[in-house]
């Protein structure tokens, strides 16, 4: 068994995922990276680590995923999870069907995937998780309301899972985005951000790198805000 690090990212073919990928393989790690685009299956060859094309909504791709990722490299130390947008609209208005869809987009993606690496990390007696999430956990946001109802769902998951696994040496955090200059930047938003700017992608790789490394090995359970200032809340 190898004993350099592998990270695996779920949701790597651009953006957040994509730049944490580049991030890890920066750190030593050996990547695996996921999309359903096939933009991660390119990536992961790129950052000399392998690439996987499928959906993190279907579980039969998940499995095959992690699959292959323990026979490439034969152990599993670090995962991130991302998602892309899932159903919008006015919640008086979104149909039972797109609450479920969201609840594969936001939820059981993670808990899926989550399941198959954990047995593997209690093997090895350690691992990292880190499920990208949003600012609208703590301040649902009417813009992206499926998000912000199931991602509250997921970080209720996240501390379960954190404190069941604690002391086999497994973490679970959640890393809580404002708006990202991934996407178009709107003024009305841009307003609303007390560092007055969008973050910038690394910003949030940054972060992942940190909680996904022993840098942050005392931290569990935890849905940490990288938003500049959005969420009033404390």
């Amino acid at each position: 068994m190898s004993e350099q690090r592998v990270a695996l990212v779920v949701g790597g073919g651009s953006g957040i995922g994509a730049d944490a990928a580049r991030k890890l393989a920066g750190m030593d790690y050996r990547v695996g990276v996921m999309s359903s685009s096939g933009k991660g299956e390119a990536l992961g060859k790129e950052l000399g680590g392998f690439g996987f094309t499928g959906s993190n909504l279907e579980p039969i791709d998940l499995e095959a995923f992690i699959n292959a990722a323990i026979s490439e490299f034969g152990r599993i130390d670090g995962l991130v999870n991302c998602a892309g947008h899932g159903p919008k609209g006015d919640v008086d208005e979104i149909p039972d069907t797109d609450w479920h869809l969201g609840l594969d987009y936001y939820l059981l993606n993670v808990v899926r995937a989550v399941s198959l690496v954990t047995p593997i990390m209690q093997s090895q007696g350690s691992g990292t998780i880190v499920n990208v999430s949003t600012f609208a956990v703590f301040e649902p946001d009417p813009d992206f309301p499926t998000s912000g109802v199931l991602r509250a769902g997921l970080a209720a998951y996240t501390k379960l899972f954190a404190d069941k696994h604690a002391a086999e040496g497994i973490r679970m955090n959640n890393v809580l985005p404002g708006f990202i200059d991934s996407l178009p930047e709107k003024p009305e938003r841009t307003a609303r951000i007390p560092m007055g700017r969008y973050a910038r992608v690394g910003e949030l790789s940054e972060t992942i790198g940190f909680l996904i490394s022993d840098a942050s090995s005392y931290i569990t359970g935890q849905n940490l805000r990288v938003d500049g200032g959005l969420t009033r809340s404390v």
